[in-house]
């Protein structure tokens, strides 16, 4: 998998939790909690949904240092299997 197809799926699981979100442009440097209305429940939510998706684990200590949807990219990509 991409990571143009990770972030893709992000963008989806993130519109999929926040609706009325559909039409704001989520772009690699978006800082989740300040750029957006997610809140920090709802980055759980999002987080456990990619988990999920993705069948990867991101440790609980490391969701404060994702800040941006790269970052959430990045840490998924570090824990997907290597093909």
């Amino acid at each position: 998998m991409t990571r143009q197809e990770v972030i893709d799926k992000i963008r989806t699981v993130i519109y999929d939790c926040f609706p009325d979100m559909a039409g704001m442009e989520l772009r690699e440097d978006t800082v989740i909690n300040t750029d957006t209305a997610i809140d920090s429940m709802g980055f759980v939510l999002v987080i456990c949904k990619l988990e999920a998706m993705f069948d990867v684990r991101i440790p609980e200590r490391q969701w404060q240092k994702l800040l941006t949807l790269g970052d959430v990219a990045d840490a998924i990509m570090k824990r997907l299997p290597k093909a």
